[in-house]
């Protein structure tokens, strides 16, 4: 008997059939359920994260890795070196402000149970990738926005702090002298996303930015969105975006990245079918900006962007390097 469940991944992944062309992703006597990435030659552990910030990520990350530690720990703990490092003025600590001066930051973390904790719009704590965690494991919720999300995080241990650096404070001062706004990555740097593969085979994501700079105040973009910014399924793969965040969510894009490689991309191929999807829709970004990451459970890894100027780190087989991605515009 059709459950509502088989019903709805039956469409779902008809659906993604048809956007490729395909006649069919499944013969007539395998499921939905039962289509997973043929394991052959495992490559494990693995580490995958966005833009060269990534390099110190995967070195956290890697320490974990490779003493047979949790993906999920691994991502978790990557993704705050990211957060803590005020230098870097698109994630976490020393993140550039809304329009208001006020640093909101997103995060979004899911393990591979395919469980998903996240927070946004949270002022006042540098490590929301934490706090997003705590969301997944101590309540039945998935997402805590503004200020309960801070409620949450103070209630449980995190510290209040001023997010707003000296550095980021006088670049929002030097902004407002025109207040000219562009939903555009800074200098080829954004969001950092993070997927892991460890030892046992698991796979788990993280996710986490202080958004696009001079927002409008609330403003929430893909990264703390299952399905957006971040998806993991632990048969298949993950996969995490970067990039303007409301092209990402009109598309659903790092859930539809992972269903492209359930129906048998590759990582880089899923990646760049994802990207041609959004330029094919959104016309609106004269100047956008998208990129993708992607690992699936062979281990295999790739991105692809819109844009030349996309990196990737990827720590495999004991280096951890920094890839030019492929793009789609000249």
């Amino acid at each position: 008997m059709t459950t509502r469940r088989k019903f709805l991944v039956s469409s779902a992944l008809a659906t993604t059939a048809a956007m490729l062309g395909m006649k069919s992703i499944f013969s007539r006597s395998e499921t939905p359920e039962k289509k997973v990435i043929k394991i052959n030659t495992v490559r494990k552990p693995v580490v995958i994260s966005t833009w060269d910030h990534g390099i110190a990520a995967n070195e956290a990350a890697w320490k974990i890795l490779s003493t047979n530690g949790r993906a999920l720990d691994a991502v978790e703990q990557g993704v705050r070196v990211t957060e803590s490092d005020p230098n870097i003025t698109s994630v976490g600590y020393g993140g550039l402000p809304d329009r208001d001066g006020r640093v909101t930051l997103d995060a979004c973390i899911m393990d591979e149970n395919l469980n998903a904790g996240s927070v946004a719009c949270i002022e006042h704590i540098k490590n929301p990738i934490s706090v997003a965690r705590l969301v997944m494991e101590k309540t039945p919720h998935v997402m805590l926005v503004g200020d309960g999300a801070l409620q949450f995080a103070l209630q449980n241990g995190f510290k209040r702090e001023n997010l707003l650096t000296k550095k980021s404070k006088k670049a929002w001062e030097e902004w407002l002298k025109t207040s000219h706004y562009k939903p555009v990555d800074r200098n080829n740097h954004d969001t950092i996303g993070m997927i892991a593969l460890d030892n046992n085979g698991n796979l788990s994501g993280a996710c986490t930015t202080s958004g696009i700079a001079w927002k409008i105040h609330g403003r929430v973009g893909d990264s703390p969105i299952p399905g957006d910014g971040l998806y993991v399924d632990n048969e298949v793969g993950g996969a995490a975006s970067t990039g303007v965040g409301e092209a990402v969510m009109r598309t659903c894009g790092s859930y539809f990245v992972v269903e492209l490689m359930r129906a048998g991309k590759s990582p880089e191929e899923a990646c760049k079918l994802a990207v041609e999807r959004i330029l094919k829709w959104n016309m609106k970004y004269n100047d956008l900006q998208v990129a993708y990451i992607a690992l699936n459970k062979n281990g295999e890894a790739g991105g692809y962007a819109v844009k030349k100027g996309f990196q990737y780190a990827l720590y495999a087989d004991g280096k951890n390097q920094l890839i030019d991605a492929k793009y789609s515009e000249s």
